[in-house]
């Protein structure tokens, strides 16, 4: 929900010297880190969202130039395909957009309805997965995606208002996955390019904004200026321990492992931000959970006749 790597088809092979145990490690950290990001994001005000979007992009830049460099990566970059880069671009607008949108969710005191992003998000991707890859469901899952659109109902009525930020990071993210999915370079280098294309528009607008006298980054003391550096570093160490325990651990451990953030971001909401939830907006929370639930027991029950298994796209922020 700030932004990370899809899983591509199949679970990968356990390599020599990569023992399962360092990857679940690897997995928790990563998730753990995604699900305390509420706790980051509002100290980098009085930066506005777009501003801090454009720090983490250029600052994640930089810090994955060194990644590649220690990796010695640099030449897999050089040599990805004309097409494979309008993946990365498609990629990178919808991550960029998600993240965005996270951060003002965040920033703005709705630290819930983040949380309920992210647990709409494996819905959203496997409807994305029906939709555009032709994937089929069995009639328990579509119970489960019913389930969830009642849940959505429910909680519309509980905030008063349609849950579009929610839901505009859940679809973000989902798209963001039907890119990934579609683009066969490895994640270390395919995030760098993702960050790598919309480094040129994130660093004209910090520069607007420096010309105007809008910007925070030189003018709200050292403190300041050293947090937004650290935004790149708060979103690179998260995807590369993913990117670890994708490679180690099962596709249905990761699954599960990924409903670390939200319950993370709903307790921050509730117990650290202090907000409140009325009875409609408990049982609309509650149909979700039961929604997801269904959804991945349904998952684990033998299918017949389904073409390609429906695997949610795995983040985070």
């Amino acid at each position: 929900m700030g932004g990370g790597e899809s899983v591509d088809e199949g679970p990968r092979r356990q390599s020599v010297g990569t023992p399962a145990t360092g990857g679940m490690a690897a997995g928790i950290a990563a998730y753990t880190l995604w699900g305390f990001f509420p706790a980051f994001f509002p100290l980098l005000e009085p930066a506005g969202a777009v501003e801090i979007l454009a720090h983490r992009i250029i600052w994640s830049l930089v810090f994955m130039a060194i990644v590649l460099t220690v990796l010695r990566r640099w030449r897999e970059l050089a040599t990805v395909d004309r097409a494979s880069w309008g993946w990365i671009f498609g990629a990178a607008l919808f991550v960029s957009a998600n993240w965005g949108v996270y951060v003002y969710t965040v920033n703005a005191g709705r630290v819930t309805e983040a949380a309920l992003g992210y647990t709409i998000n494996p819905l959203v991707s496997v409807l994305l997965g029906v939709l555009i890859f032709r994937e089929r469901l069995t009639r328990p899952q579509w119970f489960a995606v019913a389930l969830a659109v009642v849940a959505v109902g429910v909680l519309t009525v509980g905030y008063g208002h349609f849950p579009y930020l929610s839901v505009i990071l859940a679809v973000s993210f989902g798209l963001y996955g039907v890119f990934k999915k579609k683009l066969r370079v490895d994640p270390v280098v395919g995030m760098t390019g993702e960050v790598a294309v919309t480094a040129p528009i994130a660093l004209a607008f910090l520069v607007w904004l420096g010309a105007t006298g809008a910007g925070t980054f030189a003018t709200e003391g050292p403190g300041h200026s050293v947090l937004l550096v650290a935004s790149g570093l708060v979103t690179v160490v998260p995807l590369l321990l993913f990117a670890t325990a994708a490679q180690r651990i099962p596709l249905a451990t990761i699954g599960m492992l990924q409903y670390i953030v939200p319950v993370l971001q709903m307790a921050w909401g509730l117990v650290v931000v202090g907000e409140q939830l009325d009875s409609v907006q408990w049982v609309g929370f509650a149909l979700m959970w039961a929604a997801v639930i269904a959804f991945t027991l349904a998952g684990r029950s033998p299918r017949r006749g389904v073409a390609r298994e429906s695997r949610p796209v795995v983040d985070p922020t």
